[in-house]
């Protein structure tokens, strides 16, 4: 199962990203829609799970929730945006990922056999930070191998 993992569009959906997720089976955005629209056109792709990040506080995306908990083969997946506001320790409530966004700063780790993983921000860029998205590659047992992919923006956006 291939899943699509992306962040902090702020209401930019690049016309990079929506061939990338071509052929993933769902995906999931880790906060700071932005603009609903964005969600409407992932749905066009795939199933999309969505939760709500600190600009999105008006509208439709001021609703989504601040967590989601999904089962998938086997394993339970967390999504929030911010990992700072993470309150509960993802290895004791048995978490096979931690997925979050909010630092716009692609990042892949694992600690207490729990993977973390921040697929970094295709929306506007931040700094002179890399404009990418994310991939989760699950097996049927259950295992996770995290990618992330760089849309190779020029530094000039």
């Amino acid at each position: 199962m291939k899943i699509g993992v992306i962040s902090d569009t702020h209401g930019l959906l690049r016309p990079e990203v929506l061939p990338k997720l071509a052929g993933v089976e769902c995906i999931l955005h880790l906060g700071d829609v932005g603009d609903p629209k964005i969600l409407d056109a992932l749905r066009k792709i795939a199933p999309v799970t969505a939760v709500r990040g600190n600009i999105d506080t008006e509208g439709p995306c001021s609703r989504l929730p601040e967590t989601e908990v999904l089962l998938i083969e086997g394993g339970y997946i967390y999504l929030l945006h911010n990992i700072e506001t993470l309150h509960l320790d993802p290895a004791a409530a048995k978490f096979s990922a931690v997925l979050y966004g909010h630092s716009h700063k692609a990042g892949i780790s694992r600690k207490k056999g729990v993977l973390y993983f921040n697929p970094g921000s295709c929306g506007p860029r931040r700094f002179n930070l890399a404009v990418t998205i994310g991939f989760l590659h699950v097996g049927s047992d259950g295992s996770i191998e995290p990618e992330i992919v760089d849309l190779d923006i020029p530094l000039k956006d």
